[in-house]
């Protein structure tokens, strides 16, 4: 029984799931899969369902109904997870734009003693394949934003490529977290490191989707440039231990 869990939150992926599904499975460690699919409309869970007659005791899925946003569905998940055996807890999109090779480099890193292992994009430079250069200026520029107001060093603050140690997420109050796009990202590894965790970025590659559609949107840009100065000042006022 895999002691580790990959959460993929799902809406619309029907040209996807199946793939990194098998790749993930495929891998030389042992890994359990949960989807979390947010009413796709296009038949994603019916791909994911048909699989688990395959996948048996492996791979589940939750259900939810609507387009209810990525940090709810990792807090679904988060919680289905802290109610089972798992140690290693982990985000990872469903698009391939994190390589499902460097799950095995994340949870070696927790293995070795961190907390909680980012897969960094700008540890080690920029490395981001097939994007526009906007939107690299844009996320580079996000996290040195986040880590100018924050006052922490993380790199790749926007990151959504990430293990957890168990007792993270059981240490966090997962309850009080309230953002749901790049927002939601920031604001895991802002509690993470007050409540004393250690991070550890892990360089990897991070290549744009080639099928399905971003999510991305401005709304959720909003939401992380005004979040990151509320989650400062509220830290102010907050006692973590």
């Amino acid at each position: 029984m895999a002691d580790s869990l990959v959460i993929i939150p799902t809406y619309n992926e029907k040209e996807n799931i199946e793939k990194i599904i098998r790749t993930v499975f495929s891998l030389a460690v042992p890994f359990d899969i949960l989807v979390v699919d947010d009413g796709s409309p296009d038949g994603t869970a019916a791909i994911v369902k048909n699989l688990q007659n395959e996948y048996g005791g492996q791979l589940f899925i939750e259900e939810r109904k609507g387009k209810l946003g990525l940090g709810t569905a990792y807090l679904h998940g988060f919680q289905w997870a802290l109610g089972r055996h798992y140690g290693y807890i982990f985000e990872m999109d469903a698009d391939f734009s994190h390589n499902p090779l460097d799950l095995i480099r994340l949870r070696e890193a927790c293995l070795k003693g961190a907390d909680m292992a980012v897969g960094s994009r700008y540890i080690k430079g920029v490395n981001v394949v097939n994007w526009p250069m906007s939107r690299v200026l844009m996320s580079y520029f996000a996290s040195v934003y986040v880590r100018f107001i924050m006052r922490i060093k993380v790199q790749d603050a926007t990151a959504g490529f990430v293990c957890f140690s168990r007792k993270v997420l059981e240490k966090i109050p997962l309850e009080q977290i309230r953002f749901v796009g790049y927002a939601f990202q920031i604001e895991m590894k802002f509690k993470a490191l007050q409540y004393g965790f250690r991070i550890e970025e892990v360089p990897i590659i991070f290549t744009d989707r080639t099928e399905g559609v971003s999510k991305m949107s401005t709304r959720i840009f909003r939401e992380a440039f005004f979040g990151v100065i509320q989650l400062k000042v509220e830290s102010w006022f907050k006692k973590y231990n």
